[in-house]
């Protein structure tokens, strides 16, 4: 038996099934939590936020329409909830980093080095490599052109590898 796409799916609910629903949220609970677990610092907030999402888009569904995958309206929606969170989480108390051990030690370590990326090339990097989203998803998503989607993980990647390896950018300096 074949499985329903998530826009037909999406259809579906819109319609008012709940099996439709119950689909969408198997699919994506995880995904999502995943996406808000990396760019938060509780799995609390990462937990509300998940469902925070699904909520907007049971609150949204008369409105939706096909023209984006489902995929990208609920990180669209995911990444506006986040938005808001990090404007809070500014006004509040600073972060207070966990216990150390050798593994969180190197988290902690490649999660600096992707704070010290420009914001937009941090989220198009984390939305490719985290989130599997395509190329044209990710310009679908943050309403930029694919080739500036493109060239801004490019220059991503190539800063995450100076901040992560230093020796490598005083090589390539020395060759110059």
């Amino acid at each position: 038996m074949p499985t329903n796409s998530d826009e037909s799916l999406m259809l579906n609910f819109q319609r008012g099934s709940r099996e439709a629903f119950d689909e969408l949220f198997a699919r994506y609970r995880e995904p999502l939590h995943g996406f808000f677990r990396r760019r938060l610092h509780t799995v609390e907030r990462a937990d509300d936020l998940t469902q925070e999402t699904f909520l907007a888009m049971i609150r949204a569904t008369s409105r939706y329409e096909p023209r984006s995958l489902v995929r990208t309206y609920l990180y669209g929606i995911a990444l506006k909830l986040l938005a808001v969170e990090r404007r809070q989480q500014a006004r509040t108390a600073p972060f207070e980093p966990p216990p150390s051990t050798p593994a969180l030690d190197t988290a902690l370590w490649v999660q600096q080095a992707i704070e010290k990326l420009e914001t937009t090339e941090r989220e198009i990097l984390m939305l490719r490599e985290y989130e599997q989203l395509s190329y044209s998803e990710i310009a679908d998503l943050l309403r930029t052109p694919l080739n500036t989607v493109r060239s801004k993980l490019f220059r991503s990647r190539m800063a995450l590898k100076g901040f992560l390896d230093p020796a490598s950018e005083l090589k390539a300096g020395k060759e110059a």
